[in-house]
């Protein structure tokens, strides 16, 4: 089976080309059920593996927001240093205001522990220490940020610094929070960094360890909660992104001035777990119906009520010759909801059925390569179902 390629669905999508999608409005005219009320200025709920955005307050309004910085900055760390390489404390990074893991200039500790220190207890030192030690400096770092904001496509987000300080022109938004942490949470490094609740690490100036209890009192609070960071400054006063499984479903909340941040995050969980349960719509290797070929990877999403009996599922076939269809592939298919590309799934050949197929007729196709159908009538109906996905 040649492996699926996996596309970060950031939001409801459109398939634009074969090179990428374009985030679109999810609402179709169809009322999505009413969210809680909460007191943020800003808030997003999502869906971690889909990405979808299940509701959004103020989203996308560019906001202060704190130590929530430090999930740019451990994603970043992640992806671009060794976990196991040494850290030196430098005296800039010992002296920095704010939150603290109280370290001390030329202390040493691997990238791994630091992350742990940054994440759990929000330690300024840790992240400029962080930064220094992956980006060359805080200015280096803050460009790798930005670069990784605009990889992932957030479109208000800035970043001056690793920390969340205060500062000009460093701001970020509901939204954007979610989108990253949908994108952090798919890493497994990060995954479990934020989910600790205690972490000990080896300290080489005293003769007892570090010992970080984690600040987030969702992990304590809230039933399959498993992230993942805490922010406060004095401009942008308390904000949280909280994340949470269940059943298998994985959401993440963000709220950006909230005084009430704890109990919101629990009411915002409740609603999207109770409302927008993720549904799983093909399975990898299932065939489609008709056709010698089967689906490379599989695909769920969160439908609210009704949702689901308005999905349609469309199917583009490549030419024979192609490179592509000479390494396997046959096509693709795309799930829509509401005349919008929810996701899509790379087809395969299958190599007995399509060894048959060959003894046989080819069946015509539209002049436009494709052909479309509801996804609702095709399991209820027993005529020609062109496009079905069928059990293997």
């Amino acid at each position: 089976m040649i492996p699926l390629i996996v596309m970060l669905l950031l939001s409801a999508v459109r398939f634009t080309s074969a090179a990428g999608f374009e985030a679109v409005d999810e609402s179709g005219g169809f009322a999505l059920p009413k969210p809680p009320s909460n007191q943020a200025k800003a808030a997003a709920l999502a869906d971690v593996a889909s990405g979808r955005i299940l509701f959004s307050q103020r989203g996308d309004e560019p906001m202060k927001i704190a130590s929530l910085t430090k999930i740019m900055t451990a994603i970043v760390a992640i992806e671009h240093g060794q976990l196991d390489s040494t850290i030196e404390v430098s005296k800039k990074a010992a002296g920095k205001e704010g939150s603290s893991l109280y370290l001390k200039a030329g202390e040493k500790m691997t990238l791994r522990d630091a992350l742990y220190g940054l994440m759990l207890r929000s330690g300024n030192d840790a992240a400029v220490a962080i930064a220094e030690h992956v980006g060359g400096s805080v200015e280096g770092f803050a460009f790798l940020m930005n670069r990784k904001a605009d990889e992932i496509g957030l479109t208000h987000s800035h970043f001056m610094n690793p920390h969340g300080l205060d500062e000009q022109g460093h701001y970020s938004s509901a939204n954007d929070l979610a989108k990253l942490t949908v994108y952090a949470l798919h890493n497994p490094e990060f995954k479990e960094i934020v989910k600790t609740r205690v972490k000990t690490a080896q300290n080489p100036n005293e003769s007892w360890d570090y010992k970080w209890v984690n600040k987030n009192k969702m992990l304590t609070m809230y039933d399959g909660a498993d992230g993942v960071k805490t922010g406060y400054t004095k401009q942008a006063l308390r904000t949280l992104v909280s994340s949470a499984t269940r059943n298998g479903q994985q959401l993440v909340a963000v709220t950006l001035n909230d005084r009430d941040d704890w109990a919101d995050h629990r009411k915002m969980l409740d609603y999207g777990f109770a409302h927008f349960p993720l549904t799983n719509v093909a399975k990898d290797g299932e065939h489609v119906k008709g056709y010698p070929f089967e689906t490379s990877g599989s695909f769920d999403y969160p439908f609210a009520k009704g949702e689901r009996d308005r999905l349609e599922i469309r199917l583009a076939r490549l030419k024979e010759g192609t490179v592509h269809y000479n390494l396997g592939y046959r096509g693709q298919i795309s799930f829509v909801l509401d005349n919008r590309v929810i996701g899509a799934l790379p087809l395969v050949a299958d190599p007995e059925l399509e060894q048959m197929g060959r003894q046989e007729n080819e069946r015509p196709t539209s002049a436009e390569g494709r052909n479309r159908m509801s996804f609702a009538a095709a399991l209820r109906s027993a005529i020609k179902a062109l496009f079905m996905l069928g059990g293997g």
